[in-house]
């Protein structure tokens, strides 16, 4: 298991070295650094002085370095924009994104794996056929079309939900939650179901694909012979034999999530980290692109690393191919 981990390990060391290389390239010759942070009447030598005291005069590889050495200690510059640290933005809106994406998550894989399940052990049902047909709109309509439509629906005719924003928020430390008040919590409902709604049908068509192979299988029989009860088959066997790939699309679709929650951050105005990212683009603000590329890759890094374990938790053969013999 620790060998297993340290390969992961050493490749996750080596995704995120590549990442930071394109990040520095972004970050480095994206633009001129200082004529981002400085006004037109500031003079050539005083330009020059500065471009000398953050180091761009020094070789490439030593910029390099050094950019990797301050993304270490999560030092990214300063917004062009805002002319604030750029870690100091990111921290302050990654809760709201987080919490969006854990919402949205949640909410796709209870009821993903429990429709898909209700789906695959009564194929033929009349409330099979109505929710497969239902899902082709998690499917098939795009995400900002999703949002407009729940906000029209619930928002502007219903009034039960707000339209856009977080709400009233706490403050616990340096995180700010909208979960402990009421107007954070409604404010939570429809860019959570937004988001979800895909994740949420991929993960019912998936389970459902893969229960109904499952319970095709040889061992399904044998154990339908040996007189088990259909729950013990359906939630012993067949659910466990399902989960190894569910493991790996919602690890994936969680890393999705939080990288492309920027159509409904923006839809709904949500203050994360992805409406900060659209508003860089749009001012060229490149540090905190940059910043945004770093954190987007050790995200996608670590749900990596989690679902590789899993996998190795949950699937046996796995355990016997690193033992050989699994003994």
């Amino acid at each position: 298991m620790l060998a297993f981990i340290i390969r992961r390990l050493a490749q996750s060391v080596l995704v995120m070295l590549f990442v930071a290389l394109i990040a520095f390239v972004v970050f480095r010759y994206v633009g001129d650094p200082i004529a981002s942070m400085v006004g037109v009447e500031t003079r050539l030598d005083e330009q020059e002085i500065m471009r000398e005291r953050l180091g761009l005069n020094d070789p490439v590889i030593v910029q390099f370095l050094r950019f990797i050495g301050n993304a270490l200690r999560g030092e990214f510059g300063i917004s062009y924009r805002l002319q604030q640290p750029v870690t100091e933005l990111i921290l302050s809106r990654l809760p709201a994104t987080l919490e969006l994406a854990f919402a949205s998550a949640s909410i796709a894989l209870v009821f993903g794996l429990t429709l898909g399940v209700f789906t695959a052990l009564k194929p033929r049902s009349v409330a099979t056929a109505f929710i497969m047909a239902v899902s082709l709109i998690g499917v098939s309509l795009p995400t900002f079309l999703i949002g407009i439509g729940l906000i029209y629906i619930f928002a502007v005719e219903l009034g039960w939900f707000p339209s856009f924003g977080r709400g009233a928020v706490v403050d616990l430390g340096w995180w700010r939650t909208g979960l402990l008040t009421e107007s954070g919590l409604r404010s939570l409902v429809l860019p959570a179901i937004t988001l979800s709604l895909f994740q949420l049908t991929l993960i019912m068509r998936l389970v459902r694909a893969e229960m109904l192979e499952v319970l095709r299988t040889e061992y399904i029989r044998f154990a339908r012979a040996r007189g088990l009860s259909q729950r013990a088959i359906h939630f012993g066997h067949a659910l466990k034999n399902t989960l190894v790939p569910v493991i790996t699309i919602t690890g994936l679709q969680l890393g999705s999530v939080i990288a492309f929650a920027i159509v409904t951050e923006t839809v709904f105005q949500w203050p994360g980290v992805g409406s900060l990212f659209i508003v860089s683009v749009q001012v060229v603000d490149v540090p905190v692109m940059a910043a945004y590329l770093m954190f987007i890759a050790l995200v996608f890094v670590l749900i990596n690393l989690i679902v590789d374990i899993l996998y190795y938790v949950v699937d046996p053969r796995l355990r016997v191919d690193a033992g050989g013999t699994g003994k």
